[in-house]
């Protein structure tokens, strides 16, 4: 599968789960974030505006504001004071003798006079106040990395714009005068106005904010754009096929089951993604990016002294090769190493009675890597242990390392030469699907625990 079928896969399984209004926010955010940015950005909105003020219509809007600020509109309100003795503004003659005749008809002192004054709080006021807010604010998380070199945020937003945009808002007096807009504003009416207004600055406003409302809707359009402009890297497709392959467990245990799951936050120390419960049926917990430590689950690949280790690790290089040799016609590989990325599922059927499905991926179509991703795949389940005890092996012969034979899946891109199908792939210790087989046979790697 190449990047634009990832993308539109993933796309697709993101709208899904937001629209019946189940999203995993933080575990999407944390996959998708730059490296460079800390924590604060695995927040999904944050992360959506840092994306939002790095488009180039966003940086445009900016750039013109100080021309453009002097055009802001106001409208002009009439507000009518009695005085009494003396005169403040224009006197309302009509008015003034209706209060006389009405109250004192001999007292000649009263006046009802007319003020003109100018309300900012306008319906395309209110518009521009949040955008330049969130801009702003946005701005103000991502100081640190304006200061340092990230190409990617800096150039941009250089410091004569910053500076610009922080004049507008604290020394313009007619920006000054607009109030903070309330937490429901703009509404949807103050939108459609300034959307129709005569004024370019309200119009590109409305268009803009109209813009991140949509994206933080999860609309498809501005989310690729996410996707593609400014979150994942062009040479990060790792990620993708991760995320699609993550997506794709998760919508395939819910049919299975007949079920939604529960997206879980993801906590410092904690990996879990996803979980499954129902009346009578085991429940099922999804690992991403590590094991599920706080599940009391484990791997250390790197064996300890004794007999016992030594020979799971030699178990690992032998049936390495053999379950390379056993997918491939050719088999001249050479090594490669890749970053290993993990999804993990557990079935909890009682609380000694767990199973687990343990997926490795790889997106590479170089053999020499897929080799390496078969050998990460057999050491994570030769060495997985739970509450310090090993999953597999512990009390039967070698060949159990590695579980029954479906414990272990290994996910890579799609080769263009023969390869076992996964019905011959019956004997393997591990199964290998490549991505574009994922969506058609995860089903049948799943049904096995289920």
């Amino acid at each position: 599968m190449d990047r634009q079928e990832l993308l539109d896969n993933l796309t697709d399984d993101v709208l899904a789960y937001v629209m019946h209004g189940a999203f995993p926010e933080r575990e999407f955010a944390a996959a998708i974030k730059p490296e460079a940015l800390d924590e604060r950005f695995i927040e999904y909105e944050l992360l959506l505006d840092l994306h939002f003020i790095l488009l180039p219509e966003v940086v445009e809007f900016v750039e013109s504001l100080p021309r453009r600020v002097r055009t802001l509109k106001t409208e002009t309100e009439s507000v009518s004071r009695t005085t009494r003795g003396a005169t403040n503004g224009k006197i309302n003659w009509a008015a003034t003798i209706k209060h006389r005749y009405s109250r004192n008809p001999g007292d000649r002192s009263a006046f009802v006079c007319d003020h003109r004054s100018e309300d900012y709080d306008t319906a395309e006021n209110l518009v521009f106040k949040q955008l330049i807010a969130v801009i702003r604010r946005t701005l103000e998380e991502a100081e640190e990395y304006l200061r340092q070199d990230y190409t990617w945020v800096n150039e941009r937003w250089n410091d004569p714009l910053i500076n610009n945009l922080r004049r507008v808002i604290e020394q313009n007096v007619h920006v000054r005068r607009i109030r903070e807009p309330r937490a429901y504003e703009p509404t949807d009416r103050m939108l459609n106005t300034a959307s129709e207004s005569r004024h370019d600055v309200y119009r590109e406003a409305a268009k803009l904010l109209t813009m991140r409302r949509n994206l933080f809707a999860g609309d498809k359009e501005p989310l690729e754009r996410l996707l593609t402009e400014t979150a994942i890297t062009p040479d990060d497709d790792e990620t993708l096929l991760e995320l699609f392959v993550l997506f794709r467990f998760i919508a395939t245990l819910e049919k299975l089951r007949e079920t939604d799951a529960r997206f879980e936050t993801i906590k410092s120390g904690r990996q879990e993604v996803a979980r499954l419960t129902g009346e009578d049926q085991p429940e099922i917990v999804v690992y991403h990016d590590n094991s599920g430590g706080d599940r009391g689950i484990s791997f250390i690949p790197v064996p300890n002294e004794g007999e016992e280790q030594l020979s799971r690790t030699e178990k690992v290089h032998t049936t390495g090769f053999d379950v390379a040799q056993s997918y491939f016609t050719d088999h001249n590989f050479r090594t490669q190493t890749g970053r290993p990325d993990l999804i993990v599922i557990e079935i909890r059927r009682k609380e000694d009675d767990r199973d687990y499905l343990v997926t490795e991926v790889k997106n590479s179509s170089n053999k020499g890597t897929i080799r390496q991703g078969i050998k990460e795949t057999l050491e994570y389940l030769a060495f997985l242990r739970h509450d310090e005890q090993f999953v597999f092996g512990r009390e039967t012969s070698t060949s159990k390392y590695f579980g029954e034979g479906w414990n272990g899946l290994l996910v890579a891109q799609d080769l263009d030469e023969p390869t076992a199908p996964l019905e011959d792939q019956t004997g393997s210790e591990i199964k290998i699907l490549q991505a574009s087989e994922v969506e058609s046979q995860l089903e049948d790697v799943l049904s096995h625990f289920l």
